[in-house]
């Protein structure tokens, strides 16, 4: 077989009926991507994907790219012929996965985590908080730590004097070693390749496309990827911040300890360049919320508490768009189910004429960002905490039978699960809501023990309703309260925050 470059098959005249041979010059089976990137894009057709000439047409079967065009080649095989489509989403991403609960916690892979810290960086202690909340043996994690910045000296020291035994190992270069950047990294490569980005924009820790002199260049699906809209396991060009390798590909592939070094290049693009010219390649995931980048070019620390001064280069992250979570609950949300029309339509012919009735003057239309059933298990989430709804008022549900499904007394929001082991109860708290309403899916006394809702400001509380039945009650700021424990059993609610 011959592949001729683009140029040289177009003009090139030759009488193919002698020796019974046609030239495939409109791409039909061969496509040369060399000179002839802006011709080939994506074609999504129902569960697979092809490439496609938009000069001819056609649609070739063999795709070529050799030298520059091979980047451009891994980003064709993120997608052809069935890697990813719009009917099945990834098909490749649950591929080689380890399975963890089938191994003793002393048989986990060994993980050496890297931390870099090269600038006044705000949430400092709140990072080491959830480095040392990570749900995976200490013993079999190993921690390489780089502080460049002398202001975060004291919360690396903390840390460490508190929690550094806890580890298999731990190694600390400070600011008075004065390593650059580049050789800082050369001692600690191992990291995890997650997509983050700022909150709000499109700048992430991920490139999907070089421009011809090796720098940034925006790909046809980089917005999709940020924003989520197509979800999977992506082969792109580079990647920052953040890194998981393999430590048989250190020990192979990756031996050299100049990999953050090449001429005038930053440290993380000649971290990818390297790599790439070994044939590793880079993949970046967004199957999971893994986090954010922080803005840290405006951050000082001239403050007493600096970390309060970020409340616009780097603001909090809602878990649910459209308001607000005080309490995070085991739930399933009405969206998941594709039963959002139809749970705003009930909110509208049976809770709107209940909500005049009950609070004269106010007028809803039930507007809900918030619909979903909670379980509620002693041994799972058996209560609520006190806290406020996140809504005007809210309807709660029962539906299950209190003293048949459960013994319990609780309250929330979307479906609800309470299980003595799980999410027995709710901490106190406001519901993000003008009103809630709370409907109980299935009977106390027979699917579980205990549960219902308590408003602590007036010491008033409500044992789980009759299954069906709905408890409905102002949300923010009057009537803050928590959900009882559920001690036997399962108890599923559904719960509306309306007019959040």
């Amino acid at each position: 077989m011959l592949i001729f470059g683009k140029k040289s098959v177009r003009d090139t005249r030759v009488n193919t009926d002698k020796i019974n041979m046609s030239l495939d010059n409109k791409c039909r089976i061969f496509q040369n991507l060399y000179g002839a990137l802006d011709e080939v894009v994506l074609k999504f057709e129902n569960g697979r994907v092809r490439a496609r000439n938009v000069v001819y047409d056609t649609l070739p079967v063999l795709v070529h790219g050799n030298g520059p065009t091979k980047l451009q080649l891994n980003y064709l095989g993120n997608y052809i012929p069935k890697a990813w489509t719009f009917e099945t989403g990834c098909t490749v991403c649950n591929e080689d996965l380890q399975d963890l609960s089938v191994l003793q916690k002393s048989d986990y892979p060994m993980v050496l985590i890297g931390i870099f810290i090269q600038q006044p960086t705000p949430f400092v202690e709140v990072f080491f908080e959830r480095l040392l909340n990570l749900q995976y043996p200490k013993d079999r994690l190993k921690l390489f730590i780089y502080n460049h910045e002398p202001h975060h000296e004291k919360h690396v020291k903390s840390f460490v004097e508190v929690h550094g035994d806890e580890y298999r190992a731990l190694k600390i270069i400070g600011p008075e070693e004065e390593l650059n950047n580049a050789a800082s990294r050369n001692f600690g490569v191992s990291i995890i390749t997650p997509l983050i980005s700022r909150h709000g924009k499109l700048w992430s820790n991920f490139w999907g496309a070089l421009s011809v002199d090796g720098y940034y260049a925006r790909s046809e699906d980089y917005v999709d990827i940020v924003q989520g809209r197509r979800v999977g396991i992506w082969n792109v060009p580079y990647i920052s911040s953040v890194y998981l390798i393999k430590g048989s590909t250190l020990r192979s592939e990756l031996t050299e300890e100049t990999l953050f070094t090449s001429g005038k290049l930053d440290a993380d693009m000649a971290f990818c360049s390297n790599v790439r010219n070994r044939g590793v390649f880079l993949f970046v995931s967004n199957r999971e919320e893994f986090g954010r980048i922080l803005s840290t070019e405006n951050y000082q620390t001239s403050h007493l508490h600096n970390d309060l001064w970020q409340i616009f280069e780097n603001p909090k992250d809602t878990r649910i768009q459209g308001g607000y979570e005080n309490v995070p609950t085991i739930d399933i949300h009405m969206n998941q189910i594709n039963f959002e029309k139809e749970w705003h339509k009930f909110l509208l012919e049976y809770i709107a004429p209940v909500t005049e009735k009950m609070f004269p003057g106010y007028y809803t239309k039930c507007t809900s960002f918030f619909n979903f059933v909670v379980r509620y298990k002693p041994d799972e989430q058996p209560l609520l905490t006190p806290h406020h709804d996140a809504s005007t008022f809210t309807v709660n549900i029962a539906l299950n039978r209190k003293g048949v499904d459960y013994q319990a007394l609780f309250e929330l929001a979307f479906v609800v699960r309470y299980k003595p082991d799980e999410q027995p109860f709710l901490r106190p708290h406001h519901d993000a809501s003008t009103f809630t309403i709370n409907i109980a899916l299935n009977s106390v006394g027979i699917d579980f023990q205990g549960g219902g809702c308590r408003f602590l400001r007036y010491n008033c509380s409500i044992e789980s309703p009759r299954k069906g039945w709905a408890l409905m009650h102002p949300g923010r700021l009057t009537h803050y309260h928590e959900g009882l424990p559920t001690t036997q059993g399962t108890r599923y609610i559904v719960v509306s925050f309306v007019d959040p």
